[in-house]
């Protein structure tokens, strides 16, 4: 008898179908649980690698082994004429079907039922549909010059600031609308992520001095073109277009125009085609550098202001430029300026170029939400919170979109958290694919004691939008629940920034009481250069050295800006330090009228007071 021949008598050729059709699907079940449990990388790997050792020794084992009426026997010794291989083969043969079916099921479940179910919870809880709401997809180069992709999105833009001005319409926000950039994503699925009812979407062809646009405003429920239209005009007059296409959009939804309207509309956002590309190409530095290290991300937006400055030079007027070139200034003065380096002529000379970018975005803003963002943050960052209770109160009760930026700190300071959790639901609604939003809702869902909640959020956002911040959100909530096992493996999952990484360990360690464990984090924290704050050092019950850092910090240039999160959102334990230890901070608290000591949702053993 040939090898292949015994094989097959032996049924090793069954074997070997049967185990690794099981192992396939074994492995998908495992996936799928060890994903909706939060489990570390390393466990579904180690499944993955014990399946695959596994294949040689079945195949072995049904080579040496044969199954008789008496049990397993070594082949060898298996009398020719008893043996039941054929047997042993047909169960295999109705095995390998059945699991064959299996498999097929968990496909068909995994794609048209898993999967739909949540798409579709996630956009029932996240997107709120009203029919008058739209959004702006990223229009489509259809020429290949160096700059016609930047100055399609920069005039995507543009519509979309323009249909922003009408209180009657809901218009996603740029960074929600933007994230769909050159994905082939069918648009009901696109407005079921987005919470609208209708999508804006088009091309743009630039041929030397000419232009070629083409827009359709599409209902999402049916692909029903509501409305279609090709415009030939000269390359510089792509503001008429954008106003024309702006105004169909409206009147095609039933958005009713008056002459205050139009006229806002119309005088809104940027007229330089130059200043569409400049634009663009700052925003696209702008983005990559929020998304680097805290170490790095004041030279990238150095980066991103070279360009703003070329767009202010071409529109003065551009609220939203003055804002994020600001930016930059307040990032260097927190993260990134050496003491030893940096004299205090440039710190005064850095904080004056914040504040003087902020007061112009007060000055240009076209919105009512523009020009309250732009206030705050000047108020803020200028030290005089006087009017900051009364600011926070227009932002808390405001219908507009209002998109917290460094003063959201703020929140937590306030006697009930109802008004701000409204406000970033609210945020997410206007810009439901933004991480900050999702992020801070998470935050304060744990400073509020609601802990599943937070839980909650925080899964369904990494859903839909990953990012760090949301994930150490799930962190601290999943640890503020006491379940300190999943708050381990979330971190190990999700986070792949050491400094966070690390200090959630130290978070996790205090939080158990475990202080030699946290010390010893502590001191790996500060040898690696991650900076530790007050809050780290409160957790762990070093009341003398927080108030120690803390008033190191407090005497920085906008000290009081660090400190804010400090006692806020980063630290989950009441008071993180005495504000006797930081006299600027603690007059400006005094100012604002700020709620003292903060909450402390958590309770920290090794923290006595």
């Amino acid at each position: 008898m040939s090898l292949f021949d015994e094989l097959k008598r032996r049924n090793v050729f069954r074997i070997a179908v049967a185990y690794t059709v099981i192992a396939w699907l074994l492995a998908q079940v495992a996936d799928l649980a060890f994903d909706n449990f939060g489990a570390p990388d390393w466990v579904p790997k180690s499944v993955l690698f014990i399946l695959i050792l596994g294949f040689p020794l079945a195949v072995f084992f049904a080579w040496a082994f044969e199954m008789t009426p008496e049990g397993v026997k070594r082949e060898k010794d298996v009398d020719r004429s008893h043996s039941i291989t054929q047997t042993t083969g047909k169960k295999l043969n109705h095995l390998i079907i059945a699991v064959l079916v299996a498999a097929i099921g968990f496909l068909l479940l995994d794609k048209f039922v898993l999967q739909t179910t949540t798409e579709t919870a996630v956009a029932k809880v996240d997107a709120v549909e009203v029919e008058k709401s739209v959004a702006v997809l990223p229009f489509v180069a259809m020429s290949d010059g160096p700059d016609d992709e930047y100055f399609a999105d920069g005039l995507t833009e543009e519509i979309l600031n323009s249909l922003a001005h009408l209180p009657d319409l809901l218009v996603t926000a740029r960074t929600s609308a933007f994230s769909f950039k050159g994905m082939d994503i069918p648009i009901p699925e696109i407005a079921a992520k987005l919470g609208v009812a209708n999508v804006v979407e088009g091309s743009v062809r630039r041929s030397g001095d000419r232009l070629r646009v083409t827009a359709q405003l599409i209902r999402a429920k049916d692909g029903f073109h509501l409305w279609s239209e090709t415009y030939d005009r000269a390359a510089n007059d792509s503001f008429g277009v954008q106003d024309e296409i702006a105004e169909k959009v409206a009147s095609a939804l039933n958005v009713v125009l008056d002459d205050a309207q139009l006229k806002r509309m119309r005088s809104s956002g940027l007229r330089n085609p130059e200043a569409f590309v400049a634009l663009q190409k700052g925003r696209e530095l702008y983005d990559k550098a929020h998304g680097l290290p805290l170490d790095e991300m004041s030279s990238g937006l150095l980066l991103a202001n070279e360009m703003f400055a070329q767009t202010l030079a071409l529109e003065p007027g551009a609220s939203q430029v003055h804002f994020a070139y600001a930016d930059y200034y307040i990032h260097f003065l927190i993260d990134s300026y050496d003491p030893e380096v940096t004299s205090q002529s440039e710190m005064n000379d850095a904080l004056q170029s914040a504040k003087t970018g902020l007061q112009r975005a007060m000055e240009t803003a076209t919105t009512d939400a523009q020009r309250l963002d732009a206030a705050l943050e000047f108020t803020l960052i200028a030290g005089e919170w006087q009017r900051m209770g009364e600011l926070f109160s227009s932002a808390l009760q405001s219908n507009a979109c209002v998109n917290p930026s460094w003063w959201g700190s703020l929140v937590y300071f306030t006697a009930s958290l109802d008004e701000p959790i409204a406000m970033w639901q609210k945020a997410i609604g206007c810009d439901p694919l933004n991480f900050y939003n999702r992020s801070n809702l998470a935050a304060l869902q744990i400073d509020n004691g609601d802990f599943e909640a937070a839980i909650d959020t925080a899964t369904r956002s990494l859903q839909i939008v990953q990012h760090r911040q949301i994930a150490d959100q799930l962190v601290r909530a999943y640890m503020a629940a006491g379940r300190f096992d999943e708050a381990l493996a979330a971190n190990q999952r999700h986070l792949d920034d050491p400094r966070a990484r690390h200090q959630n360990l130290l978070r996790i360690a205090a939080a158990q009481g475990k202080e030699v464990e946290a010390r010893a984090l502590l001191l790996e924290a500060e040898n690696a250069g991650y900076g530790v704050g007050p809050e780290l050092l409160a957790m762990i019950g070093d009341r003398e050295g927080a108030n120690r850092r803390a008033a190191e910090i407090d005497a920085l240039p906008l000290g009081f800006m660090v400190l804010l999160d400090s006692a806020g959102g980063s630290c989950l334990c009441g008071q993180p330090f005495d504000l006797d230890a930081t006299p600027n901070f603690a007059r400006l608290v005094e100012e604002a009228n700020l709620a003292w000591p903060p909450r402390e949702p958590i309770t920290w053993p090794l923290k006595d007071w």
